[in-house]
């Protein structure tokens, strides 16, 4: 599979300086935790889950949660864990190879995971790993000593998806001891972790909050300053740290707006208004300006609750150009000894050393999601990438 794999070659062509890598469920952890991109979320009671899972698929969706925890009602997980092995089944033994996406399972119990692993047998080879749902340090190690167990005796490497959600972090007196255990045990299973999530409508919650479609998350400040302390904490430079993807976007459909759109008229052409007003009235602007925050912020890949989501969150993970030559120069061998040069772009300064960080990261994007030619921004992507969208 590849970012972008569903658009016709030549289309890719026109909009790619360098296209987006193939990959598959095998590749290196690095790779796959750059790439999970737009995490879909969907119950696993749905009736035609192996139908949907292979539409999507093929309509650029590369990650998936099938969920077991807080989309379904308590009295249905015994139908929902059936209805998963039967559509798990059903995918494996469908002739030819579809792009099927990554497939994760969210959990609500330790013992689910060594037990549905048995129950999918031959079909476990579609499964990626399981999202830990609430996890702190004494809910999680029971989640990884699962899992652990159950890749060895399945012999299918699983990776874990812990969600940070837990009260614990929100509370000023309970944040700095919980964000250490946490660091613990994801340290001591670090190959199993492949990226840490967070659950930003309990964090909402715990308050009785909501966000309203024309606010992100960094306008609600108990919440903003959750994710930086968990960024700090798990998102260093240094060798240490894991990606961590951006919280949910809970809208998608048009809503009563208090405050004008965030989205300028500028990057839209007079041949593009039209996708400019589709978006808008889809209350797309504020999911938007919050994956460009996401970015800003050291978050990269979000949670998605519904396909219209996808996009957007890919064609804004896109490396521009720009980014790319300055990665690119920042990078030469010759430039090991630090210094400071000028951008190719002559707009910006690019100082080595303080930089060098930031490239890495960029470069590794760019090998998932690819570096845009220089005249295509994040409109041309979404324009290219929209008639394909459900």
């Amino acid at each position: 599979m590849r970012h972008f794999g569903h658009i016709a070659p030549e289309e890719r062509q026109r909009l790619f300086y360098r296209e987006p890598t193939l990959f598959t469920a095998e590749s290196p952890a690095r790779v796959l935790s750059a790439a999970l991109g737009a995490t879909l979320y969907s119950p696993a009671t749905r009736p035609q889950l192996a139908d949907d899972i292979a539409k999507l698929g093929g309509r650029g969706v590369v990650s998936m949660v099938l969920c077991l925890e807080d989309s379904i009602d308590d009295a249905e997980v015994v139908g929902a864990e059936e209805n998963l092995v039967r559509q798990f089944t059903d995918l494996a033994g469908r002739p030819g190879s579809p792009e099927l996406p990554l497939l994760f399972v969210r959990v609500r119990e330790p013992e689910q995971i060594p037990d549905l692993v048995r129950r999918l047998g031959p079909a476990v080879r579609l499964l990626s790993g399981f999202v830990l749902p609430k996890f702190t340090e004494e809910r999680g190690v029971p989640f990884l000593e699962a899992l652990t167990a159950a890749e060895n005796a399945s012999g299918r490497r699983l990776f874990a998806m812990p969600v940070l959600e837990s009260p614990d972090l929100l509370y000023v007196e309970s944040r700095r001891e919980t964000l250490e255990g946490i660091h613990r045990t994801v340290t001591k299973y670090r190959d199993r972790v492949l990226a840490l999530r967070l659950g930003v409508t309990d964090f909402c919650s715990a308050y009785a909050l909501r966000r309203a479609p024309d606010m992100t998350a960094y306008d609600v400040q108990i919440v903003a300053s959750v994710i930086a302390d968990v960024v700090n904490v798990f998102g260093r430079a240094d060798g240490t740290g894991f990606t961590v993807t951006g919280p949910v976007w809970e809208y998608f459909r048009a809503q009563e707006r208090m405050f004008k759109p965030q989205l300028r008229r500028s990057p839209f052409t007079p041949e593009a208004e039209d996708l400019r007003d589709s978006l808008i009235e889809h209350d797309m602007d504020g999911l938007l300006r919050e994956i460009s925050l996401d970015r800003a912020n050291g978050l990269l890949g979000k949670t998605c609750i519904h396909p219209s989501h996808v996009l957007p969150v890919h064609a804004l993970s896109v490396v521009s150009h720009e980014e790319y030559t300055d990665a690119e120069d920042i990078l030469r061998p010759e430039r090991g000894g630090g210094g400071v040069l000028r951008s190719a772009y002559t707009n910006k300064m690019n100082e080595v050393k303080p930089h060098r960080a930031w490239a890495e990261r960029t470069l590794q994007r760019a090998e998932v999601f690819g570096v845009a030619n220089e005249d295509i921004g994040f409109v041309e992507l979404l324009a290219a990438g929209l008639p394909h969208q459900p």
